[in-house]
């Protein structure tokens, strides 16, 4: 059965063009390091607001926002997973594989071959979105209080950084793979990227 967005199974003519695997050591300490990168500017540049003649520091430090940090990390990466699902279910209506590795937290649809423009959706769902949240709420906390301010810079800063592996597909699917009947099989730590021969 054929959907505009996705195959059953792979079509004949097609090939093997690229394999990524987020599971491979060298591949997440690559990613990783490469996503340390935004992570760090970005908490220069909010660290450099504050330095700003017109900002109005609150000195008392609250250590309870280093808890606060943590929890909503956890559960930004939950729901940087759920929206990956979201998008998926909603162009493919497919069972979901979702899970967690020493290198990356993930979601699939293993059982399925997705055309490129369904891929790219799904793939760019959770950064679109929380690009506006994250940048709304650091907005808003820089006018209210410091250490609010640098748990949402931190948190922009921790999820723009880990989309690297989202980044980098979307890169791949828009330059090296933008044919429209490329086809991705995804895992959720594997990619594996199918073109006609």
């Amino acid at each position: 059965m054929k959907s505009k967005n996705y195959e059953t199974t792979l079509p004949e003519g097609y090939k093997e063009a690229m394999h990524i695997n987020a599971k491979d050591l060298k591949v997440g300490i690559i990613l990783n390091l490469i996503a340390l990168i935004p992570i760090v500017i970005f908490m220069i540049a909010a660290v450099l607001l504050m330095l700003l003649p017109s900002y109005e520091a609150d000195t008392e430090f609250d250590y309870g926002g280093i808890i606060i940090f943590g929890i909503l990390y956890i559960v930004y990466i939950v729901l940087h997973e759920l929206t990956h699902g979201a998008a998926y279910k909603i162009l493919t209506h497919e069972k979901l594989t979702f899970g967690l590795t020493p290198t990356v937290a993930f979601c699939g649809v293993p059982h399925i071959y997705t055309y490129r423009k369904a891929a790219l959706i799904a793939i760019c769902a959770p950064f679109a979105i929380f690009n506006v949240v994250f940048g709304a709420l650091t907005a808003v906390m820089y006018f209210s209080n410091t250490w609010l301010y640098i748990i949402s810079a931190l948190l922009f800063s921790v999820h723009f950084g880990g989309c690297i592996g989202d980044l980098w597909l979307m890169l791949l699917l828009n330059t090296k793979f933008k044919d429209n009947d490329t086809l991705m099989r995804d895992t959720g730590p594997e990619q594996f990227i199918y073109v006609k021969e």
